[in-house]
């Protein structure tokens, strides 16, 4: 038993739950300044390849400093955000989601996110315990969260996010739990490869893209996490979601059908559902066509 195991689970809870409600804050400026930086580094190389004089951004905290300065403030005044407005979901309500500078709206979203996080750290916790393999899916679902809302934001999964984790998937089934290392690996590859197929057939047949190549990188990092034997069930749950929630906002928000939709956000949901309860969905399905 190890002295963290010694805490009680309430204890553990909690402290997971405040835990990610600061990881959910940190989230958020990852969201916001990620895809900006992806842009301004895109655009630098094409100045560069068009024979322009482009001057290199200085690079410090091992390239992480576009997420350490400059400091929060309000995008409408500048107002620095202080310490105590940056309390995650409380400052929120605090300021009823109002700058103090300007009192211009802050949008409910930063709030969402950082709850989000904090209970899907705690149902980590709850439902996997305290381990370091625990530590790594908890890295995962924040991963989730941030490319879920970069995707619907700008449709872009960004591989500084998707890569990373998928080789984190196959270092965490090393040691064969809870899936065995050549099931990761095929699990990577089809993963990978099954949607690059569908990708190819369906530009052959229409001319058009229907998903980006992050698609087959967050199916690979599926595959990574839980094996092969997931992907079937992850793909459908996506699907099924994807269908219905893009018809519901057709139907009720008069979405324009040529507006395209990112499937990430929808992989996500069906990897965190299969990452929960993946397993137990499965032996269900095989009891109900009477296999198992």
């Amino acid at each position: 038993m190890t002295a963290l195991e010694v805490i009680p689970l309430g204890w553990q809870l909690a402290f997971a739950g405040i835990f990610g409600l600061v990881i959910g804050s940190f989230l958020n400026v990852l969201i916001l300044r990620l895809p900006r930086k992806l842009h301004a580094e895109f655009e630098a190389a094409c100045a560069e390849a068009a024979g322009k004089d482009v001057e290199p951004a200085p690079v410090r905290w091992f390239g992480l400093d576009y997420l350490v300065t400059p400091g929060s403030n309000c995008p409408n005044c500048g107002h620095a955000i202080r310490a105590w407005e940056n309390v995650p979901v409380i400052s929120w309500l605090l300021l009823r989601g109002r700058c103090s500078g300007c009192g211009s709206a802050i949008g409910i979203r930063y709030p969402l996110v950082e709850l989000l996080t904090g209970l899907l750290t705690l149902a980590v916790v709850w439902r996997f315990g305290i381990s370091w393999h625990t530590l790594a899916l908890c890295l995962l679902v924040w991963g989730l969260i941030s490319m879920t809302v970069i995707d619907i934001d700008e449709q872009l999964l960004p591989d500084l996010l998707t890569l990373p984790l998928l080789w984190l998937g196959l270092l965490a089934n090393l040691d064969g739990q809870p899936v065995a290392l050549s099931d990761a690996v095929i699990g990577a590859v089809a993963g990978y490869l099954s949607l690059w197929l569908v990708f190819q057939l369906f530009r052959a047949l229409t001319g058009k893209e229907g998903m980006g190549y992050g698609d087959f990188k967050l199916f690979a990092l599926f595959g990574a996490w839980m094996g092969w034997q997931l992907l079937p069930q992850i793909i459908l749950l996506a699907s099924l979601s994807g269908a219905v929630i893009g018809i519901g906002m057709i139907v009720l928000r008069g979405r324009d059908r040529q507006i395209p939709i990112p499937f990430g956000p929808y992989l996500a949901l069906g990897g965190l559902i299969a990452l929960f309860w993946g397993e137990r969905i499965n032996q269900a399905c095989l009891q109900i066509a009477g296999l198992s």
